[in-house]
């Protein structure tokens, strides 16, 4: 009974002093008319965009601060879920890194609903390419993008012009798509030019069929992605892409492929621009002269219809300071804070035309009117959605994958197979 009493004293002391110290440091802050935010984030070093959003919005706020804290990038999302979860009220604004990690934050209470200040506010969530909509949870948004990836195709302007062909352009059914990758597709041996290329993603293949919104990726129904499947195969067995089951036993880089002159196009991620310029500038690459488009769309579809991913901003529900929090959170999701990101290179969540041009104004960018109007995009879906089997699901849907592509399995089975497998993981 005394330990227990002993322990109860300790810890009635500790929180006291927690208490103070906050009181102490919120007192501080009042009597120097100045607030002080703490941003939860990774990889302070290596990220561009973090200083110069803050100096901007500490300029435009003479009165507010913001301090960094850095919990590293490999277990961010847990580690930031420990602190939020034991009370750490002096996290004010969090950073969302990934979906399921965002699921869990919501799942616990630890952010803030930011429905009512994003209405009192006027933040216009259009601007976020339907984004905002797939990851609210029962209609509440815990989570604005500030940050967004999508998938283009990328192409090698000589390769096509030693073809003598036009170039691809921003509005490509699959049956375009398709027909020019088999009309790029020659060569043998070492002069051999693939005519696309896909990674060993399952996202490269499978996801071209949630693009017409009809579908999702983790509702344990897959016969839709049949007719995609079968056009990659045939692409395969035709020499119009490389073997996949080489490409996964050889660890082949998308960009190594790329980089060498071997294939016309390339369906890839906005991430490989900044990358694909610097290596240019470096003479590592024989590639000189590429471009880029919209992905390509299912019939009827609207151009610029692609897949994504997303890191957002959120206010912890322990915050002392949400309000000023939300505005910061506010600027830097904002038309503002995009602008600043897309000036490091980097892009944002929002495209606005200024924001499409300051990318576009880079040095190394493609200077044609087609690459500039491929960062338009007019619907954006995540590559996986919000889902609390997300994990599970996503281990099926690799292992199937692999083994359709690899012949080791019909697409027929294989389906079946996602089909059994996924809805079992769903009646849990």
């Amino acid at each position: 009974m005394k330990k227990v009493l002993t322990i109860l004293l300790v810890l009635s002391l500790v929180f006291t002093a927690v208490f103070a110290n906050g009181t102490k440091e919120a007192a501080v802050e009042a009597s120097a008319g100045e607030t002080t935010l703490k941003w939860a984030l990774w990889d302070i070093a290596s990220t561009t965009y973090y200083e110069p959003l803050i100096k901007a919005y500490e300029a435009k706020n003479p009165n507010v601060k913001i301090e960094m804290l850095d919990l590293g990038s490999a277990d961010f999302m847990t580690m930031l879920q420990t602190q939020l979860s034991g009370g750490d009220s002096s996290i004010d604004v969090v950073t969302i890194k990934d979906i399921p990690g965002y699921n869990n934050l919501v799942k616990r209470n630890l952010l803030m609903n930011l429905n009512d200040k994003i209405k009192s506010e006027s933040v216009d969530l259009s601007l976020y390419g339907g984004t905002t909509d797939q990851i609210s949870v029962d209609s509440k948004l815990y989570g604005i993008p500030f940050r967004s990836d999508f998938w283009i195709v990328y192409y090698n302007k000589d390769v096509f012009d030693k073809a003598g062909v036009a170039y691809p352009d921003n509005d490509m059914t699959f049956a375009e798509y398709d027909a020019l990758a088999r009309k790029m597709t020659s060569g043998t041996g070492a002069n051999k030019v693939y005519g696309a290329h896909y990674h060993t993603w399952r996202s490269a293949v499978q996801l071209f069929g949630i693009l017409d919104g009809k579908n999702t990726i983790v509702d344990g129904k897959y016969d839709f992605l049949k007719p995609y499947y079968q056009m990659v195969l045939n692409q395969q067995k035709d020499g119009v892409v490389q073997d996949y089951a080489t490409l996964k036993t050889s660890s082949t880089h998308y960009s190594g492929v790329f980089y060498n002159n071997s294939v016309a196009m390339m369906n890839m991620g906005s991430w490989f621009i900044a990358t694909l310029i610097n290596q240019i500038d470096q003479g590592k690459t024989e590639v000189q002269n590429w471009g880029m488009v919209k992905y390509p769309h299912a019939e009827g579809i609207p151009a610029g219809t692609t897949l994504g991913t997303i890191t957002s901003l959120g206010v912890s529900n322990a915050s002392k300071k949400k309000d000023a929090a939300f505005d910061f959170v506010k600027f830097v999701t904002g038309p503002e804070g995009a602008e600043i990101i897309a000036k490091t290179g980097t892009i944002p969540a929002i495209k606005t035309d200024e924001v499409v041009k300051i990318i576009a104004a880079k040095p190394g960018f493609p200077t044609d009117q087609a690459s500039r109007d491929a960062l338009q995009v007019a619907k954006t879906y995540l590559e996986m959605p919000l889902h609390e089997r997300a994990g599970e699901i996503e281990v099926v849907l690799n292992q199937v994958h692999d083994e359709i592509m690899t012949n080791n399995i019909s697409v027929d089975a294989g389906i079946v197979k996602m089909n059994e497998q996924v809805q079992k993981i769903l009646a849990k």
